[in-house]
């Protein structure tokens, strides 16, 4: 343990997107092993505040903001510092292509985090992988990439995290198939005669996670899940026929991964997303810490269903997503960001959002082999088109 200890002494962090919820939990683990870690660069978008808070008690070389009015206020807050304070995507990948980082948590939500990930990509760095989009838009590139440039994807999602550390000193070539667990969220067993009267406070309520917003939702949608079976896809190189859902309320096993001889691994911990995000960082050791642990006592019962995609459709969708592959995912999840931001103030139905997405994938061209710039025109195509969906709504105004 002492030299895989040695292994990350000083490991230097870039932590994009550091105020959202991912962000301020590696925050706090980077707060409980001072000696490991150092924060090298933050970024975030809009909560100035925030920002300055951490970037003060962090002193890290450099800020990024890529929000114009937020960056004036942060550039102001922090003149009186050494720490260089920067505006926008450029600067933020080229920040994080630094000799000073070691690794990369890329957390920025939503395909708005794509170029900086790849740049942490192809500057080879180690790779903290939060935000799931950019597998799910462009994995083929990512993965593709990360080959070239000798870069390590380590992922952060509880799930993949999961598969991760049961395929640690496994053959990638032995795996049957992996099964991802949903907790089915806070309207698990409900049908559309329920769903049709959600509100975004009820949505925001999940049983088990302490998520972002956008997460939340996505979770209460089943879109998540969705998301997540085409990350783990590129992340493990693995068939769309590989990869199953299950719905495990509990959300105690976290995934699991069957071998060709029929023998299975699971993982198995609380529900909090800093045991994943520690792992991730302290990789390949295990750190210790004090969260709250497991007890059978406390679980009387682990508890499996099929999930039930006929009233949960965005699972199906995003699983179709998968299967068509080219810029599909794209267009999907680009609909899926708009939607969501939609009714997170109060501007679509639960679901609308649904049907708008399946409308979305069924107008928006199909590319089969898109590089990043057919990505990027895809991604503008299918927000413009979903924002024409969603301006029929009788919410929206």
């Amino acid at each position: 343990m002492h030299s895989l200890t040695l292994l990350i002494m000083r490991k230097n962090l870039a932590i994009l997107g550091s105020t959202g919820s991912i962000g301020t939990q590696a925050l706090e683990v980077v707060d409980a092993h001072p000696h490991l870690f150092n924060v090298t660069v933050l970024s975030g978008h809009s909560n100035s505040a925030l920002l300055t808070e951490q970037a003060l008690k962090f002193q890290p070389e450099a800020v990024v903001v890529t929000d114009t009015a937020a960056y004036e206020k942060v550039k102001n807050n922090l003149g009186h510092t050494a720490i260089r304070v920067m505006e926008g995507q450029e600067a933020l990948c080229e920040a994080v292509q630094w000799d000073t980082v070691d690794f990369v948590l890329a957390a920025i939500v939503g395909f708005a985090g794509l170029h900086s990930t790849l740049a942490a990509v192809r500057a080879g760095k180690q790779v903290g992988v939060a935000n799931k989009e950019t597998l799910v838009v462009a994995g083929a590139l990512i993965t593709e990439a990360a080959g070239k440039h000798n870069s390590m994807l380590v992922p952060v999602d509880s799930e993949h995290s999961a598969l991760f550390q049961c395929l640690t000193g496994e053959n990638y070539g032995d795996i049957e198939k992996i099964i991802l667990t949903a907790s089915g969220g806070p309207f698990l067993g409900k049908k559309t005669n329920f769903l049709i009267n959600v509100k975004k406070s009820h949505a925001l309520q999940h049983p088990n996670w302490n998520m972002g917003a956008k997460i939340t939702i996505d979770s209460a949608t089943l879109m998540n899940k969705g998301l997540e079976m085409i990350e783990a896809k590129w992340l493990f190189g693995l068939d769309n026929d590989q990869i199953e859902v299950i719905i495990h309320p509990q959300s105690i096993i976290h995934s699991l991964v069957q071998f060709k001889d029929g023998s299975m691994k699971a993982q198995m911990g609380l529900p909090d997303m800093k045991l994943p995000i520690q792992y991730a960082m302290g990789y390949p050791a295990r750190l210790s810490n004090d969260f709250k642990r497991f007890s059978f006592k406390d679980y009387a019962k682990l508890t499996f269903e099929q999930p039930d995609a006929k009233t949960f459709r965005n699972l199906q969708l995003a699983t179709d997503a998968m299967y068509k592959g080219g810029n599909m995912p794209c267009i999907m999840n680009a609909a899926n960001e708009e939607v969501v931001n939609a009714f997170l103030n109060n501007r679509v139905g639960f679901l609308e959002m649904t049907d708008i997405i399946e409308k979305t994938m069924e107008k928006v061209s199909f590319t089969e082999q898109p590089g990043l710039e057919e990505l990027e025109a895809t991604n503008t195509e299918a927000r413009k088109v979903a924002l024409q969906f969603l301006k029929q709504s009788p919410l929206y105004s």
